[in-house]
């Protein structure tokens, strides 16, 4: 960007309290110019342009009852608000669509339409059919950094016959293959996945602003999303002249892990505070030691013992730090093999919609899991997890309630205390026991969700609006319990 273009940024920016800054080993981020509180909105952005990934309309992404684009056959909405609202946009690329073979449109994948669209919006605002401002235009996204020298040639050659049919689909164009391979690799590591209020992903977006934002595995922000616009909120205290900052990944893994999945797909080595301390994870609110060990570690196998093992690599065993007991790595090594065989065909069960197999696949990894791993195991978090997921999907709601309160602990554990998935995870168990008429669980439940997802979530959404209207009911009925109880006696 050019210091006109650059000083249009800042503006924009100063609305929100936030100031464009640069970090020697981090190039760009923002920073705070004013203090926010935990749930405050810190800025917003619609994307520069989105591509569904699944069923959802294109204008708001929203699910439900969606009509098909009758020229292209590609595109859904959910009525004529959304769809005149993509009118100008959506009509240069129907029109690409409908000259294309079959055959080619199944080759048409979220990420190629996305690019597809990136380069006619640019288009468009280069004609001036639609109004180019300092958050949305062409020139702060190729501001971003592409890691072109950091990709290696199977990505690149990927990218280069993804470039190509974007070509195809765009033959009228022209179109520069070099810089449509840059922007590819751009959007690897700057695009967003669009999710809805649960988490569940519906879409990729390119948000050139909140892009600039930094990675922290202990962020001090969540990004959500309402519809297909992103919006930032502050999950702690942000004094004036703090760093904004969101997670990239997600970050119930060891700090080994965290910074090699970061490297790998972001191509960075994360200098965070939590990675700066070795050995360590955030659990209960604090730093503590040995997260390899309570996140991926083994349990001692002696009855009264419950510590975990420290891998003896000089004896080749591992060893309980509490009672001095030892278990041999080969006994363990055959454990992990089975349960990486069954889970591989449990997880073929689900794809195919054998949940009944699936189940019976996963309880058995969950047993043996539990022979070797500590209670707060991630992998054995995971496990329960898909069990909770098959048993709603059965409709067993007692068997799912079980699950999902097995996992709470791990999740208080493994994330801050004000994070979305714990929030969630409250909120999934509470809609459990009010299926199964627990109204005072219930409302326990649901209490402990809308004090972390009114932070992490706002109020406004149809999402919490219908978990304080679910409160109000839980509330009702558990009084109503409570008279009845009180007049039997």
């Amino acid at each position: 960007m050019n210091g006109l273009e650059d000083a249009d940024l800042q503006y924009f920016l100063s609305s929100y309290g936030l100031i464009l800054s640069s970090f020697p080993e981090k190039g760009r981020g923002l920073v705070s110019t004013r203090d926010f509180s935990p749930g405050d909105i810190i800025i917003s952005q619609d994307p520069y342009v989105c591509a569904p990934s699944t069923s959802c309309c294109d204008g708001c992404f929203s699910r439900g009852k969606l009509k098909m684009c009758t020229s292209c056959q590609m595109t859904q909405y959910c009525g004529s608000t959304c769809q005149k609202s993509q009118w100008k946009l959506h009509r240069l690329e129907c029109q690409a669509l409908i000259g294309l073979s079959e055959d080619r449109k199944k080759m048409l994948t979220p990420t190629v339409r996305l690019m597809a669209r990136l380069l006619l919006k640019k288009k468009l605002q280069d004609d001036n059919t639609i109004p180019t401002t300092s958050d949305d235009n062409y020139d702060v996204l190729l501001a971003l950094v592409s890691h072109m020298a950091d990709i290696d040639e199977n990505k690149l050659v990927l990218y280069a016959q993804m470039a190509n049919l974007v070509k195809l689909v765009l033959p009228l164009m022209e179109i520069n293959i070099k810089e449509v391979i840059e922007n590819f690799s751009k959007m690897a590591c700057n695009a967003h996945t669009i999710c809805d209020s649960e988490l569940m992903p519906l879409g990729t977006g390119i948000y050139p602003v909140i892009s600039i934002i930094n990675h922290s595995c202990l962020p001090n922000c969540v990004l959500v999303f309402e519809g297909r616009k992103a919006v930032l909120r502050a999950v702690k205290h942000i004094t004036r002249g703090t760093e904004v900052s969101i997670t990239y990944i997600e970050t119930a893994l060891t700090t080994t892990e965290r910074k090699k999945l970061l490297k790998e797909q972001y191509f960075f080595d994360c200098t965070c505070h939590c990675c700066n301390t070795p050995h360590t994870v955030f659990l209960k609110g604090a730093l503590e030691d040995n997260q390899d060990i309570i996140l991926n570690g083994y349990r001692c196998k002696a009855k009264p013992c419950h510590g975990v093992l420290h891998h003896d690599s000089a004896n080749n065993i591992y060893r309980c730090k509490v009672c001095g007991s030892t278990r041999e790595k080969h006994s363990i090594d055959q454990i992990n093999s089975k349960i990486k065989l069954l889970s591989e065909r449990a997880s073929r069960c689900v794809s195919s919609k054998d949940y009944l197999e699936a189940k019976d696949l996963y309880k058995i990894v969950e047993h043996l899991q539990l022979k070797i791993y500590n209670p707060l195991s991630i992998c054995l978090m995971k496990t329960q997890e898909d069990i909770m997921k098959i048993l709603i999907a059965l409709n067993d709601w007692e068997g799912a309630l079980i699950y999902c309160r097995l996992t709470i602990p791990i999740y208080q554990r493994v994330y801050p205390a004000i994070h979305p998935l714990v929030g969630l995870q409250y909120y999934t168990c509470g809609k459990l026991e009010w299926l199964l008429r627990q109204a005072g669980e219930a409302l326990q439940s649901y209490t402990k969700a809308i004090d972390i997802l009114r932070i992490t979530h706002g109020t406004t959404t149809p999402f919490m609006r219908e978990l304080l209207l679910k409160i109000e009911e839980a509330n009702a009925d558990a009084r109503l319990l409570q008279r009845k109880t009180a007049l039997l006696q």
